[in-house]
């Protein structure tokens, strides 16, 4: 998944600079290390989820903590920074510009 958000924002930004596509390839970034690296951990329990640090004995709650904040902000930051991204590439949040008046022919 991670991985085809970043090649669905590379191939938007490949021919276009500034902030939306900044944004866009960060956030793309973001969820690809989120999908990528950090749920798969979670998923072979290499990582300990927050709410069973009590059930397992030799679980570090800082490094629980730690983990479960790393995968909040990869997520959800990604996703939001994705989103603003995509918003500001498609040009949603500027103003209607009046088209420009000529004057009249003789």
């Amino acid at each position: 998944m991670g991985l085809v958000l970043l090649l669905v924002a590379w191939r938007l930004a490949r021919h276009r600079s500034g902030w939306p596509t900044r944004v866009m390839v960060a956030g793309a970034l973001l969820l690809a290390f989120g999908y990528g690296v950090v749920l798969p951990l979670y998923t072979v329990q290499v990582l300990v989820p927050l709410n069973l640090v009590m059930f397992v004995p030799s679980a570090d709650p800082a490094t629980a903590l730690g983990w479960h904040l790393v995968k909040l902000l990869s997520m959800n930051g990604g996703w939001f920074l994705f989103g603003l991204g995509l918003a500001l590439h498609a040009r949603l949040f500027e103003s209607l510009r009046k088209p420009k008046s000529f004057p009249a022919l003789p």
